[in-house]
């Protein structure tokens, strides 16, 4: 079944960029998670692979003109990807990969757009429901996050606001960045001005509200040329593997 759909997005199209610069900033972020554990800013550089990701699942179930052939090769990609994540980030099988939780988002904004037998309701409830159920890489949050983007992509205004108050949101079940990165807090001098001061910056510099590092990206139009490769596919399985190989049987 092959549906197009009239909405438009006000983000950024360079897919190419974007897709380009995900794939640099989670390996970076997964080497620090698996092999650099001593250096966290590669934990916070890694914060911006996952908002691109999402929006590229927004992007693409706005532009595809096949639905079911884009879940179908998102759940391909999943299940092939599976084995991958359990090895190089040390995960078990009730674990499921980051692109499940692509793939319940994608289904959401499906549903959302079709709005056949008020799947515009049930849809996103079941994925939401779905996500908090089972574990996987960013769970509902994830999820609830491609929905919002998809509903805020009109304007890039409209866009901005859902994403800082999100990430905000988002920031307060992580750590705080200053002793996560090993740096005394400057707030912390007894002063009770400079205390409350640094009780409203800390809520910005926390690591998940760190996905802010993405925004410019998303509104921006870039121009690039550079054209989004199938390859980028291969990306996450491969580079869990290497790290696989690396700590097993290289770093061992």
């Amino acid at each position: 079944m092959s549906v197009t759909f009239s909405r438009k997005s006000a983000l950024n199209p360079d897919a190419g960029l974007l897709s380009l610069v995900a794939a640099i900033t989670m390996v970076i972020d997964h080497v620090g998670s698996a092999l650099l554990p001593s250096v966290p800013v590669l934990r916070v550089i890694g914060r911006i692979a996952f908002p691109l990701y999402c929006m590229g699942i927004v992007q693409g179930c706005i532009h595809t003109k096949n639905h079911l052939k884009y879940a179908l090769r998102l759940l391909l990609f999943a299940l092939i990807s599976q084995p991958a994540y359990m090895l190089g980030l040390n995960h078990s099988l009730k674990e499921l990969n980051v692109i499940f939780t692509l793939l319940l988002g994608m289904l959401s904004v499906w549903g959302i757009q079709e709005k056949r037998f008020l799947s515009h309701l049930w849809m996103p409830a079941i994925a939401l429901t779905l996500s908090a159920v089972f574990k996987m890489d960013y769970g509902w949050r994830g999820v609830l996050l491609i929905i919002l983007m998809y509903l805020s992509s009109g304007t890039k205004s409209g866009f901005s606001a859902m994403f800082i108050a999100f990430c905000l949101m988002w920031g307060n079940h992580s750590f705080d960045l200053f002793p996560f990165l090993r740096i005394p807090s400057p707030f912390n001098m007894g002063n009770v001005f400079l205390e409350r001061l640094g009780s409203l910056v800390t809520s910005f510099f926390r690591l998940q509200t760190m996905a802010l590092l993405a925004l410019p990206l998303m509104v921006t139009d870039t121009h690039s040329g550079i054209r989004r490769s199938r390859l980028v596919y291969a990306i996450y399985p491969g580079h869990l593997i290497v790290l696989w190989f690396l700590t097993n049987y290289v770093l061992k």
